[in-house]
């Protein structure tokens, strides 16, 4: 029998795709830093991309060596979270985005977290990852960047400001249909759940 792509594979804790997502971890506050006090738009831009490098390999790197762990499950969705939260609130104090797109998101989530508690008394850990919600984080991740590149007044900051608005309505848009889905996922196992 073969082994599922995402299944867990190895039970370790230190492995490099974990240590690069706790490194990915450990860049949030930075960011966030970088934003709000120096206000260093540019430098910030350089730890998310490095986020977003480092996003990409602990995943490669977990299913190229077999090491795909509940650990690595659990701190990559993580980190995205956060990044998306950090680079939310982030851009919301500096008066680059509306309070009503953080509402959007941030509401997403938390009615979701709400699903998450309720599923985990039924003894089930997690929902499977749609393509929808890995487009929608695709979407905001690139979105938030050229947003905050966009804040400054020059021609690039138009084509950014532009081009991550366009990242953000799609994503936003994906986020909250990809919400549905997993609402409408998670009520299927509860109502199985609650027949047997």
């Amino acid at each position: 029998m073969e082994v599922q792509e995402t299944a867990v594979q190895s039970d370790r804790v230190l492995t490099i795709p974990n240590a690069l997502s706790f490194l990915r971890l450990l860049g949030v506050p930075v960011f966030l830093w970088l934003v709000l006090v120096p206000r260093a738009d540019g430098w910030a831009v350089v730890v998310l991309v490095i986020a977003g490098i480092t996003d990409y390999l602990d995943g490669k790197l977990a299913r190229r060596w077999q090491q795909i762990t509940r650990l690595g499950q659990l701190l990559d969705p993580i980190a995205d979270r956060l990044y998306i939260l950090a680079t939310l609130v982030g851009l919301l104090l500096r008066g680059i985005i509306p309070w009503w797109l953080v509402a959007l998101i941030v509401g997403r989530d938390l009615v979701l977290a709400v699903y998450m508690a309720i599923l985990k008394r039924h003894g089930i850990m997690g929902l499977p990852v749609h393509f929808i919600g890995k487009a929608a984080t695709f979407n905001l991740l690139y979105a938030f960047p050229l947003i905050l590149l966009g804040d400054a007044q020059t021609t690039f900051g138009l084509v950014a400001r532009v081009l991550g608005w366009a990242f953000a309505v799609w994503g936003t848009g994906l986020y909250l249909w990809a919400g549905v889905l997993y609402i409408e996922q998670a009520n299927r196992i509860l109502r199985h759940s609650s027949a047997r």
